[in-house]
Order: structure tokens, then sequence, then C-alpha cells
């Protein structure tokens, strides 16, 4: 008749017996089990919370004042810049060691570049002497976890902070204390930006992994607008057109365009060769930019209305394929830079998109390079080896 497969073998299957003795546990069984029930309330009562680190920060210089009692933070007077011409540099000068993992990132005081800010994936944040005596200055903890991006405010006194464990905080840049810490449940900042406007700077967008871009209001701690059209996760926010609007990346390998504070993109930037572009810089004269292309490119992009990709320039040599290597602008515009896998930093030239020099800076992936502010010939470079290197 009907029934499964094994019908015909009556109720004397082997295991039929045996499945009934196994239900019923010896009384020493029952015991263990009893007190391992015990054990884990006792845990669960103890462990409600996942223990949270607070938020602490270590001063390592000589004196947060100087003579004068100016703070340690204060751009020294006598900076100046030489000259408008850069060039590009050959050796290394100095290395800032202390992170125990990998660089993540970067970043020069605003204009002055005496000061380096670096996020590190050993979830620490770190800040550098440039000019004098080349030390660690202040720790900033905070994260659980691996920092992933870092952001000056315009006036360097603050900066902003993402990392893996869904915080995006904002930190007094002097005292290292966390002003506000800024997130949602669900939201993991892949970048964050200050606004670029003197007067905006209480406004913040977060880029997240799941495809939304945040803007903040960092007095209110607010989510005051949610630009929501890329279908993978926001990887960049660059402002162009004298910051009335922002383009943004994704790991949907388009390019979207946005008007500031309206919700609805205006641009959609993609085609089938298009790769996924994790970094983008703004060209000094504010018409170009550029993004790091993961398939080993460096592509050209309008920043006027039509926003073209330029597709007889790239810049390439580098091998970049599958690293979120920044890409960067020498203050002067005439060379473009980026690290790659193999740890090297290219420069080229924007002219001719030659590669002008490239170098081996670190072991593993060179993942951020930075050029000073002021100082035309200096170049910083940072990478999965925990080293930060200055070249001249």
């Amino acid at each position: 008749g009907g029934g499964g497969p094994f019908e015909w073998r009556g109720s004397k299957t082997p295991w039929k017996e045996r499945t009934v003795e196994a239900a019923e546990y010896t009384e020493e069984q029952k015991k263990i089990l009893e007190e391992q029930e015990k054990k884990n309330a006792v845990e669960a009562e103890t462990k409600t919370e996942p223990e949270k680190r607070e938020d602490k920060s270590f001063f390592h210089g000589k004196s947060e004042r100087d003579y004068a009692g100016r703070s340690w933070v204060e751009p020294p007077k006598h900076l100046r810049k030489e000259n408008d011409h850069c060039y590009v540099p050959k050796r290394c000068i100095h290395t800032w060691n202390g992170h125990s993992q990998c660089v993540q990132a970067i970043r020069f005081f605003p204009e002055s570049g005496h000061l380096l800010l670096s996020a590190g994936m050993d979830s620490k944040i770190k800040i550098w002497d440039v000019n004098d005596t080349g030390k660690c200055m202040r720790t900033y903890l905070g994260h659980q976890k691996a920092v992933r991006d870092i952001c000056f405010s315009n006036d360097g006194r603050k900066f902003l902070s993402t990392g893996y464990d869904r915080n995006i905080k904002l930190w007094d840049t002097e005292t290292g204390q966390v002003i506000r810490t800024l997130s949602s449940a669900n939201m993991l900042g892949y970048c964050v930006k200050f606004h670029p406007d003197d007067d905006k700077q209480n406004t913040v967008l977060a880029g997240c992994s799941n495809k939304k871009i945040y803007q903040f209001d960092t007095d209110s701690g607010d989510i005051v607008q949610e630009y929501n059209e890329h279908l993978g996760a926001v990887n960049s926010i660059t402002f162009v057109d004298e910051n009335r609007r922002f383009v943004s990346t994704s790991d949907d390998k388009t390019m979207r365009v946005w008007d500031f504070g309206i919700p609805v993109q205006i641009k959609y930037i993609a085609d089938p060769t298009m790769h996924s572009m994790p970094s983008v810089a703004l060209h000094p004269n504010g018409n170009f930019l550029v993004a790091q292309s993961l398939d080993n490119k460096v592509v050209i992009c309008s920043t006027k209305e039509r926003f073209k990709m330029n597709r007889k320039r790239v810049f390439k040599g580098h091998n970049s394929a599958g690293y979120a290597c920044q890409v960067n602008f020498s203050p002067d515009g005439r060379f473009v830079i980026s690290g790659d896998a193999e740890g090297r930093c290219f420069f080229w030239d924007w002219k001719t998109s030659r590669v002008f020099r490239k170098m081996k800076c670190h072991d593993g992936v060179c993942m951020g390079a930075e050029w000073h502010p002021l100082e035309t010939s200096k170049v910083a470079t940072c990478g999965w080896d925990g080293k930060i290197r200055y070249w001249d």
C-alpha cells in the first residue's frame, strides 16, 4: 500500500526502538543539566549588557598648554606656506609607531597640518605631532571595534569618527571628550563628513552599510534627512559646486549626485564598465573629481552640470583591486596620489596622467596618502603594517 519507502520493514527498523530509550536522561545527566542551567541563569543575570567601554582619552605630551598659555592644538604662529609649487617626496623622514594593527585613515589638521590624526583597526584614534617632537600627543578611546573613517571640522577643534561598533562619535580634539555619539541601531557608518561651510559645522553626513546617507544635526543629535537611493553600502561622500551639492559612491558601482538637503538624486552615473569606487577626491580647482576604481584605475569625472566621466584619461600602474586605498591631490593640483595593495604610493602627473614616481612605503597595503597642506614636498602615508610614515 501507500506510505514511505520503509513501510515493508514494518516497525522493526533498528533505530525505532532505540529512539525511545534515549529520550530518558539518567539521574547523573539530569544533575549535570540542572547545574548547567543554574550556571547559565547566573551568567545571564550578571551579563545583561555586553561590557561597554566608556569613552576615555589620554594626553601624552609634556603639558597641555605652553608657557604662554596656548593650547597644544593651536597651530604654531610661524607656519607659512613657502611656495605654491608642490614637489614629489623622495625619502622617509619619520615613522610614527603606536597602532598595533592596520591604520585605516590619516588626516592632517586643517590648513596648518601641525598635527596628524589617525584611525586604527585596533579601535584607537591617535593624534601625532608633525613638526617638533614627532610624538603621539593624544589617544582617543571610545570605539569598541575598528575605526573606519575620521574627519576634522574646519577649525580642527572637533573631529568625527565612525567605527565597526556602529557608533559615530564627535570628539573635542583638545580635551579628548566625546561631545556626542550619533548612531542608530542598524547603522554602520563607512564614511563621515562635516559640511564644508563654516556656518554649517553642526551638519554631518554619514554614508552607511544599509545603503543610506544620514544627515545629522550635531547640536541635537537628530537625523534631519535621509538620502536613500543607493542599492549598496555607501563608501564616499564628496561636496562639490561650492558645497551646494555632494557626490556619493557605493558598492552598487554607481555615482549619485545630490542637492544638499534634498533627498532626491539629481544625477545618476552608472554604466556596465564601471567598478566600485571606494575613495573620491576633489581637485583643488573644484572642477574635477578623481575616484579609485577597483579595476586598478583612478578615473576622472567632471563636476560640472553633466558630471561626465573622462573615458580617455585614467591613472594606472598601481594595484588597488579589493582595497579602499585613499586617492588624493597635491594642494596645487599638479599631482594625483594613491596607495596600492603592494604597499606602494603612486604619484601621477595630473596633466599627462603618467606615473611620475612610485615608492615602496609599507609592508602590506598602503591605505592612506595625504599631502601636507603647507609643506609642499611632504606627504604622509599609512598602511596595514600599523605604521604611519612621513616623506620628503
